[in-house]
């Protein structure tokens, strides 16, 4: 009788690994779930202020060049000496400025290194270039 009994000191043969791998997918689901929801955010309806102007505003400007050669700032329509002096304000209050220099395909190459170049004399190291990704 003695011998069917098994000691509690005795060394496992195998491991259980089954509660491990349930917390791995848990965790798996869990980051998955937070990566999509943090990417693609989150929908909310604001609420309304008086003091709206108060508030952060995104620091990021985005300089946009159409096929034409049409240049806006932040969707405003702007020339090449309302776009320095813009930046030059934006750059006062913010010494590492983010921009964004989006330019359509068709855009005079010209143009788009008139905007890198008032960036250049701006100080401006922050420069972002909007492309898309090939379908191949």
């Amino acid at each position: 009788m003695a011998a069917d009994v098994k000691n509690d000191n005795q060394p496992y043969d195998d491991i259980n690994i089954t509660p491990m791998l349930d917390l791995a997918y848990v965790l798996l689901v869990t980051f998955i779930i937070l990566t999509t929801a943090s990417v693609q955010g989150v929908r909310v309806n604001s609420p309304q202020t008086q003091a709206a102007n108060n508030l952060a505003k995104p620091q990021t400007r985005a300089i946009t060049i159409t096929a034409d050669g049409a240049v806006y700032l932040d969707a405003f329509p702007v020339s090449m000496e309302q776009l320095s002096s813009s930046l030059a304000q934006y750059k006062s209050a913010n010494p590492a400025l983010p921009v964004v220099l989006k330019a359509d395909a068709a855009a005079q190459y010209e143009r788009v290194m008139e905007v890198l170049e008032i960036a250049k004399k701006l100080d401006i190291t922050e420069i972002g270039l909007v492309t898309k990704r090939s379908a191949g």
